[in-house]
């Protein structure tokens, strides 16, 4: 059986690459893509390097962005214009593999396996360079953790190779909230048991996972030994659905329980009315808040009966 060959590939900075390529006249300066603020959406939803260099971090507040860089530029987001550059890059990559998963706008998985995968990479970054005015950065792999983890690596416009041969230098001493689902609660709770790297992941036997985590122990001990075997899916496989929520943002504080009550209701109805459409039922509940300090917490439960 041949070894896969999968690619990860991440447009740096997409929103605000975009931005920058169409308004030539802000693109030396530090920009970053910001919700509307009247609105409450204020937020960092993308920068370039010249904002990040100040310290501007993805999901800020744009007042606090602004403290730390006063010339900053914010433009507001034209997710027509992302969707469209999206699929001019899905086009270059369908040139490669027709297996292509994609991960958000601006990141997808490619199974290229048969080909030189640092070849094609390369390739792929000279013709979204050349023919998009952007750059792409490509993790190469044997699956898709390693490959996604390599993209983060080196940015931007690089190509980095984890094979069975090198992860264990490259991937292991790395810190272990690189590793692609461990969020700050899992990270969280590793670092109490002192597990601060992927290696350290990796040599936790899975039974300790498993109490700690359940059946997603076995999952994050998989990925850290670089074991995952999940199939890029194609384009045109229907993806299983594993969850559905809905969000909003205020336009105001919510001042009592009558005021949370008509929010929360109209929130479950959509989630509700999403779920009978696709004839699903579901047995746990997770339900998350973010107060006007930006601070966020998350409760979930199961329930006795779907």
């Amino acid at each position: 059986m041949k070894e896969r060959v999968i690619l990860h590939a991440d447009m740096n900075n997409f929103y605000a690459s975009v931005e920058c390529l169409h308004r030539p006249e802000i693109r030396n300066n530090p920009v970053v893509v910001g919700g509307d603020e009247k609105l409450r959406h204020g937020i960092v939803l993308a920068k370039n390097y010249a904002a990040k260099a100040t310290g501007i971090r993805t999901g800020e507040a744009l007042w606090q962005a602004r403290g730390k860089c006063p010339g900053l530029i914010v433009v507001p987001p034209n997710y027509p214009l992302y969707l469209r550059y999206a699929k001019f890059a899905r086009q270059i990559y369908a040139d490669f593999t027709h297996q292509i998963e994609p991960f958000g706008l601006d990141e997808a998985w490619l199974d290229v396996s048969g080909s030189d995968g640092v070849l094609a990479a390369d390739r792929i970054r000279e013709r979204i360079k050349g023919e998009l005015g952007v750059t792409v950065s490509l993790g190469v792999s044997y699956n898709k953790i390693f490959a996604k983890l390599g993209s983060d690596l080196k940015k931007p416009d690089a190509t980095t190779l984890i094979s069975r041969e090198n992860y264990q230098s490259v991937a292991w001493p790395l810190p272990v909230e690189e590793l692609l689902y461990v969020g700050s609660a899992t990270k969280k709770k590793l670092y109490m048991y002192d597990i601060t790297t992927i290696g350290e992941l990796a040599a936790t036997p899975p039974s300790f996972l498993r109490r700690i985590f359940g059946k997603v122990g076995d999952l994050l001990s998989t990925f850290a030994n670089g074991l995952d075997q999940t199939p890029v899916m194609c384009l045109d496989e229907e993806t299983p659905i594993k969850s559905i929520g809905n969000s909003t943002t205020t336009p105001r504080d919510l001042l009592c329980d009558e005021d949370v009550k008509i929010i929360l209701f109209v929130l479950c109805e959509s989630v509700c009315a999403r779920m009978r459409e696709y004839g699903l039922l579901c047995r746990t509940v997770a339900v998350s808040i973010r107060d006007n300090t930006l601070f966020c917490f998350e409760r979930q439960t199961k329930l006795p009966a779907p």
